[in-house]
């Protein structure tokens, strides 16, 4: 994937938000795995927060933090399987604005080439949420990973050619 070098990186800030019941600051290793790449990939973080799998209270939240001006970003890890407390894609759908099917469905190729058949569990999806993009990642340290590493950290760069989603942030509020 081609990184333009002629060009100037452009930071962007980010909120990462860790949705689970059994995770806090201190055990939260995927949440820890995407601030340390976010920060040495050079963007801003600008607050992590762990919140429960709950579908109003993760309504509530990506709606208040997308309406954050200087947000740009909002990563989510975890409550994207398939028991009954995961329910952070039914919240997402329920207000996001447009939906980047492409996200999940390239999550999942990535998966499958490191898990095999056991991606299909997988319910990563993205989203706009106002005019803030929201990517949701499953709750497992290789996931946030492979999500940064594959996806995130080129679709998160000015530079990435032939397209990225910096490029196209100024225009994400076009009537």
């Amino acid at each position: 994937m081609p990184i333009d070098t002629s060009l100037d990186f452009v930071s962007i800030n980010i909120v990462v938000i860790t949705i689970s019941d059994s995770r806090t600051i201190e055990n939260d290793t995927s949440g820890d795995t995407l601030e340390k790449r976010i920060k040495d990939y050079g963007h801003n973080m600008l607050k992590r927060i762990i919140i429960p799998d709950d579908v109003q209270q993760i309504k509530d939240t990506l709606e208040a933090i997308s309406n954050e001006k200087e947000v740009d970003c909002i990563i989510t890890t975890g409550g994207t399987g398939l028991t009954g407390r995961d329910t952070t894609p039914e919240a997402v759908k329920q207000i996001a604005s447009k939906h980047i099917d492409g996200f999940g469905e390239l999550f999942r190729q990535i998966s499958f080439k490191k898990i095999g058949t056991s991606a299909i569990q997988s319910r990563a999806l993205a989203a706009l949420i106002n005019s803030t993009y929201v990517f949701c990642l499953p709750g497992s340290t290789g996931a946030c990973k492979d999500g940064w590493d594959e996806i995130l950290k080129y679709q998160l760069d000015i530079r990435h050619k032939p397209c990225n989603f910096v490029e196209i942030m100024p225009r994400l509020n076009e009537k």
